[in-house]
């Protein structure tokens, strides 16, 4: 069975048919999904998806929503996150959070809100799931001065084979969706060739990331068999091979269930 390892099906374009969403996931085998929080007010609709069945949240504040988050004075959103954290320990990561390099005029904002997030990650034995955008190098380097004991993800992995190796160097696992089905992404794909079988999570970022032929469209969490099957394809692989990889990963980092 397969785990999608990062969704947002909190997002309000599942609320018409979350449902629906969860059993098309199932019927295309994706048994599990792990739900990234990204802002505050969001948080309790994550949270609410733990009540569907073999679904798990992770809470955290998202560099793309740097302006809804409330960062000063009394009550900031950072102390609210440790709170948040120690009040539900269901959470099975810190995140989603890092650097989205393409905002380079809150830069420096970014890094001390990934910084605090780190922190309580570490403080926590926790993983992260990390965004990281233009930015692998600078990220590899934070994460190698941290040496957190419980890893973590880069979400949505775009960078080179190069890259790859000094994550996974550092104990993270690399996050694969949508983009490794376009086949521009060779540099992507040639990372993803040389990937060890324990280096690598499949993931949707729904209803974002939508896969090549799907461009528009929104994306669902039952999309990551294809995914799968894509990574299969480059890796010359069965997909069976491929979702168990994926699935005993997934269940690793987030301290999941047995499927």
């Amino acid at each position: 069975m397969l785990i999608d390892a990062h969704c947002h099906l909190d997002n309000a374009a599942f609320d018409p048919d979350r449902d629906a969403v969860l059993a098309r996931a199932r019927h295309a085998g994706v048994d599990q999904l792990v739900v990234a929080g990204t802002h505050r007010q969001g948080w309790q609709a994550t949270l609410q998806q733990s009540h569907h069945d073999r679904v798990h949240v992770c809470l955290g504040l998202h560099p793309v929503f740097l302006a809804h988050h409330h960062l000063s004075g009394g009550d900031d959103d950072l102390a609210a996150l440790a709170r948040a954290l120690d009040q539900h320990p269901e959470c099975a990561a810190v995140g989603e959070c890092g650097i989205d390099a393409r905002f380079g005029d809150t830069l420096e904002q970014q890094w001390r809100l990934f910084d605090a997030q780190l922190a309580l990650a570490k403080e926590r034995d926790l993983p992260v799931v990390v965004h990281c955008v233009r930015a692998n190098d600078e990220v590899a380097k934070r994460l190698r001065q941290l040496a957190l004991p419980a890893g973590g993800v880069i979400h949505a992995f775009s960078g080179s084979a190069q890259q790859a190796s000094r994550f996974l160097d550092l104990g993270f696992v690399l996050g694969l969706g949508g983009a490794v089905t376009y086949p521009r992404a060779a540099r992507l794909r040639r990372a993803v060739v040389s990937l060890p079988d324990d280096g690598f999570l499949l993931e949707s970022d729904s209803p974002d990331m939508p896969l090549c032929g799907h461009q528009g469209q929104r994306n669902e969490p039952a999309r990551v068999a294809q995914v799968c099957d894509c990574v299969a394809e480059l890796r010359r692989q069965t997909s069976e091979r491929v979702a168990d990889c994926s699935s005993a990963n997934a269940r690793r980092l987030f301290r999941l269930p047995p499927g």
